[in-house]
């Protein structure tokens, strides 16, 4: 009976931190958004918080799950919450969730969103879909896990300019944070628990069952069109682009350099500014295909505009550098293999638990 009362109570105050949460994020909407995005955003945020983010074992296309315990579940909901809150941030009027949208596969529809006081960084947001499986995180790598990762926002001058202490100051000070962290942790907010429930949540936002993973395990379901299995062909032949965008999360989590935005001013080095090895000159970090059409514009710098740009600056050879990866090379395409290259990108769109 005890157990029963303990579990009934858990899962209380886990629909109470999603309707709380929904209340906060839509007194807090997400700053830097297109024209029309204020409206689009917080219908988004709403449906998202409106669902239930447990994670079945298995996911088509993807490996196995370990599906989350009571404990861990209350984890990703108080790191749902801290994610559409903007008291991580300085002065209250920014979010993680201000540059990583559901709606835009947790990207943003801007090249450079803007952070605390219209600070402008360098780099387009990464997607966060299917990270629960990253070994390097930022375009750069300089985190390997997505607890280190969660916390570097906070204390970047161009997203959330505050610190961690301070954040976790602003939470302790906070009427319901202090009991939830209790219940999630049985133990009070600080650091490493505040790093823990963000990537928590980050690790249930997994996209899966795409087209793409219907037709190749041959279900029977989802059939693709012709253009697309055109597509597919060409992505596994012609194109090349399984050197990079490999496993089944479409990315080898290595660093390439593509030649994107070489011979700009201020040149960005990439994975180079962390590593200082001269081999890096240029890398960044492969993305995940998956969902690419709803986390445009693409690559680090969110120069190119659209996934037919994407297709034809891959076809061109990408930007001849001294340190170009030998395995970009002019593809040659006709126009209609561009046609389905791009439409097989799009087959990668997956469902997910939030849909």
């Amino acid at each position: 009976m005890r157990s029963l009362s303990i579990n009934l109570f858990q899962k209380s105050i886990m629909h109470g931190v999603v309707l709380i949460s929904a209340v906060i994020a839509i007194a807090h909407p997400a700053r830097g958004q297109v024209d029309d995005g204020d409206a689009a955003f917080q219908a988004a945020v709403q449906r998202f918080l409106a669902v239930d983010l447990r994670l079945a074992e298995q996911q088509r296309g993807l490996p196995d799950i370990t599906p989350f315990t009571d404990p861990e579940y209350m984890r990703v909901e108080l790191g749902r919450r801290l994610f559409f809150d903007p008291i991580l941030s300085r002065d209250g009027s920014t979010s993680c969730s201000t540059c990583h949208t559901p709606q835009h596969g947790f990207s943003s529809p801007e090249a450079i969103p803007a952070g605390v006081g219209g600070s402008l960084g360098r780099r387009h947001p990464p997607s966060l879909v299917n990270r629960r499986w990253g070994t390097a995180h930022f375009w750069d790598g300089r985190s390997t896990t997505l607890e280190d990762q969660a916390l570097q926002p906070i204390e970047s001058e161009h997203e959330l300019a505050s610190s961690v202490d301070e954040a976790v100051a602003r939470i302790a000070a906070h009427d319901e944070y202090p009991q939830m962290f209790k219940q999630a942790f049985d133990a009070a907010v600080n650091r490493e628990n505040l790093a823990i429930a963000i990537a928590s949540f980050e690790r249930a936002l997994v996209s899966s069952d795409s087209p793409i993973d219907r037709f190749v395990t041959a279900s029977g379901e989802g059939a693709l069109t012709r253009s697309q299995r055109q597509g597919l062909w060409i992505y596994e032949s012609k194109g090349g682009c399984w050197h990079c965008h490999s496993g089944p999360n479409y990315s080898d989590e290595k660093f390439h350099n593509t030649g994107v935005s070489w011979g700009r001013e201020p040149l960005d080095l990439g994975q180079f500014e962390i590593t200082k090895n001269e081999e890096h000159r240029g890398k960044f970090k492969t993305p995940t295909l998956r969902d690419v059409d709803l986390s445009g514009p693409y690559m680090h710098d969110g120069s190119i505009a659209s996934l037919r740009d994407v297709v034809e600056f891959y076809d061109r050879g990408g930007t001849e550098n001294p340190n170009l990866d030998s395995r970009i090379k002019p593809l040659k395409l006709t126009e209609q293999e561009k046609v389905d290259l791009e439409e097989f990108l799009k087959a990668l769109t997956g469902r997910h638990v939030w849909d």
